[in-house]
């Protein structure tokens, strides 16, 4: 009987090491999407989103349906005529898990743009686990 303490030792040690928990495996994406933006790569920002005509983003009183649609705004607002993104980041940030498989993420976002502007505001973002990892399906930002 206690030589099998030794194995059930190992595996559940390669276990947790194998998995973090669901709110730090969210946490990474949100701080890899961030990084993301910060080095000007929209491709890799939108790795955070489902790749899916389902997924929706809501901003002011525009609707946006379809992670190709999602990607083109962001482009046509952030990258638009060779226009630098900024550095984003954010603060007041509170991750509510619905369950191990989905949570709702809001912030404060702030986007400080070449220039010396600086732009904020709210954003409340739904996230499922899915085979892939961590995919935000909804944005409302504002």
């Amino acid at each position: 009987m206690f030589r099998k303490w030794p194995v059930a030792l190992a595996l559940l040690i390669s276990a947790a090491a194998a998995g973090q928990n669901p709110r730090d495996e969210l946490q990474k994406m949100l701080d890899d999407q961030t990084a993301a933006w910060n080095r000007g790569d929209l491709v890799g920002f939108m790795r955070a989103y489902w790749n899916s005509p389902d997924v929706t983003f809501f901003s002011g009183d525009t609707i946006v349906q379809g992670w190709q649609a999602t990607l083109d705004r962001y482009r046509k607002k952030y990258q638009a005529g060779g226009q630098e993104m900024g550095q984003l980041h954010f603060t007041d940030q509170n991750i509510d898990m619905l369950s191990p498989n989905a949570a709702v993420y809001t912030a404060r976002w702030h986007l400080a743009m070449p220039g010396g502007r600086k732009l904020e505001g709210l954003t409340t973002v739904l996230c499922k686990r899915m085979k892939d990892g961590w995919k935000i399906v909804h944005d409302h930002s504002s």
